[in-house]
């Protein structure tokens, strides 16, 4: 598996020692994918043909029937737990978007925890950035083969290794919480969702320029295209100090500017627009086995519709640069304890989780 470096801060260019960076293609994506469930609210009213065709786009994975019992406690509570994954398979369209090599496996370089608070009308994002080691525990895949346990491996390994299974369990492991659902997308839906949408507007206090994810925007307002979208949320060179934890504040900034950009498009008046974004957001999921339907899929979203950007709280999991390797980070135990223990008892995460981490020096630098 390649590696990107997380720069250690201080160091001239603010790059640290490297590793010889991985290929243009290989930038996690899926920033949104639990917002893309959203859109799939409004092509609920079809029925018919249009409905089956909706219905089969959908990708599912029985995750509960894979991990059997051996899992947290679900907390009944009136909250849920949403782990989204990054999918960024080399073959197919992704290829074409991502470059690489088709080498058949598929990698999740980001990850969230979504955390809906009971009454649906607030949550909290966690970030765990994909360059942090944890330890990896046995698990087994959705085809039934069995994977060792690993210890001090990266966290985007568990997918790797195992898919989607295996990285609930990794997940589960590392927070104690109970992951009720899973979402994945991959980039070439990412693209059509933005585009569907008419675009995506931000404003940028700094300019942002990254051959690698193709993407050259002035300081200033813009209206992004799925491709400059899909370059925004890819890129950690051409802005904060080139660390997958500066990529991670520029993904926090686009989900606010693509919620309330959903929030916005006027398209129930619209029945081709309509039919249009459902048809690519069922193609762009894949799901846990009890979201695998519209009509599930559609109860699903209808709970989040009310939770504004306002309301969306966005934090990285704790970590700070691995001293022995700049390349890495390590979870800070302590500080995360306290996001987890938090969001396991519906409240809200305590300010002091969240100071004194390292940063990827980008917050700020993409607004809605």
């Amino acid at each position: 598996m390649s590696a990107e470096s997380t720069p250690i801060p201080g160091k001239p260019g603010g790059k640290g020692r490297r590793r010889k960076p991985r290929s243009k293609g290989r930038k996690g994506l899926l920033v949104t994918a639990w917002v893309a469930a959203g859109i799939v609210v409004l092509g609920g009213t079809g029925a018919g043909y249009l409905y089956f065709k909706l219905n089969g786009n959908i990708k599912s994975v029985d995750i509960d029937q894979v991990l059997g019992s051996a899992r947290p406690t679900k907390v009944d509570n009136g909250s849920e737990n949403i782990l989204v994954l990054g999918s960024d398979t080399r073959s197919g369209s992704n290829k074409k978007l991502g470059g690489g090599t088709d080498d058949g496996s598929a990698r999740s370089d980001t990850a969230m925890v979504v955390h809906v608070y009971k009454g649906h009308k607030k949550a909290t994002v966690v970030s765990i950035p994909r360059d942090t080691l944890i330890d990896r525990p046995e698990c087994t895949d959705t085809q039934g083969e069995r994977h060792d346990a690993a210890k001090g491996v990266m966290f985007n390994s568990a997918y790797t290794t195992g898919g989607a299974a295996c990285a609930v369990k990794t997940v589960e492991s590392m927070t104690g919480i109970r992951m009720d659902h899973y979402l994945e997308v991959d980039f070439s839906g990412f693209e059509k969702l933005v585009d569907e949408l008419g675009g995506v507007t931000v404003t940028t206090t700094k300019a942002i320029k990254d051959p690698d994810s193709h993407l050259d925007l002035k300081a200033g307002t813009h209206e992004l295209t799925g491709a400059q979208a899909l370059g925004l949320v890819r890129t950690r060179h051409g802005v904060g100090d080139g660390s997958d934890l500066g990529r991670i504040q520029l993904q926090q900034a686009f989900i606010k500017a693509l919620v309330k950009q959903i929030k916005s498009v006027g398209v129930l008046s619209n029945p081709k627009k309509l039919y249009d974004l459902a048809d690519t957001a069922t193609k762009a999921v894949t799901t846990d086995s009890r979201l695998g339907s519209v009509n599930s899929l559609v109860s699903f979203a209808s709970g989040l519709k009310g939770i504004s950007p306002a309301d969306m709280t966005m934090v990285t999991m704790p970590v700070q640069y691995d001293p022995a390797n700049p390349n890495r980070v390590l979870v800070q135990q302590t500080k995360a304890k306290q996001i987890w223990t938090a969001l396991e008892n519906d409240r809200a995460v305590p300010k002091s989780a969240t100071e004194g981490n390292a940063t990827g020096q980008a917050k700020g630098v993409v607004t809605s």
